[in-house]
């Protein structure tokens, strides 16, 4: 079962390693920051660099929580452990299937391509393919998209990268 732990924004490569260091593989099965790919500009070539797809969560791969949890009181910078009141409560089966279906094994979304016809987007490639209705706002300078989605038990607002390869006129 996936887990989320909350971190300090700009520590989660740190918790990573932490945690990979001072919890058992046969514990800890894995421990994880999904990313996303972004294409940015510097000195007039686009390279693609990848970012935390949300920014202050960590996430967690076991089947014994109580043990992890032990486990995790060694961890500097850790803030908690994501659940209800005093339980911890696992990402759902739909949550799991969502961001495996987005990332990947390696958790890493990649750039999607998508057209503009009229006020609408369609995809045409990549992960965002079939998304479009969580798609929020698009930035064609920055080549982002910003989504809405219900994650963790709030809405989580994220961005991936897209590509706009043509925008076309509604016809009249």
């Amino acid at each position: 079962m996936w887990y989320v732990m909350q971190v300090r924004t700009g520590t989660e490569e740190n918790i990573r390693q932490q945690c990979a260091a001072r919890i058992p593989g046969s514990i800890l099965r894995n421990c994880f920051i999904p990313c996303y790919e972004e294409k940015k500009k510097s000195n007039g070539q686009w390279n693609i660099r990848t970012r935390i797809l949300f920014p202050g969560y960590v996430f967690l791969d076991t089947e014994d929580i109580d043990q992890v949890f032990i486990r995790l009181r060694r961890v500097i910078g850790l803030t908690r452990i994501l659940g209800t009141g005093e339980e911890i409560v696992p990402l759902t089966e739909r949550e799991m299937e969502f961001l495996l279906q987005f990332g990947g094994e390696e958790q890493i979304v990649g750039m999607s391509e998508g057209i503009i016809e009229g006020s609408r987007i369609r995809i045409l490639s990549g992960p965002l393919v079939g998304k479009e209705a969580l798609i929020r706002r698009i930035d064609r300078h920055k080549r982002k998209a910003y989504l809405e989605m219900d994650m963790f038990g709030r809405t989580q607002r994220i961005q991936v990268g897209l590509e706009v390869v043509m925008k076309t006129r509604p016809s009249s």
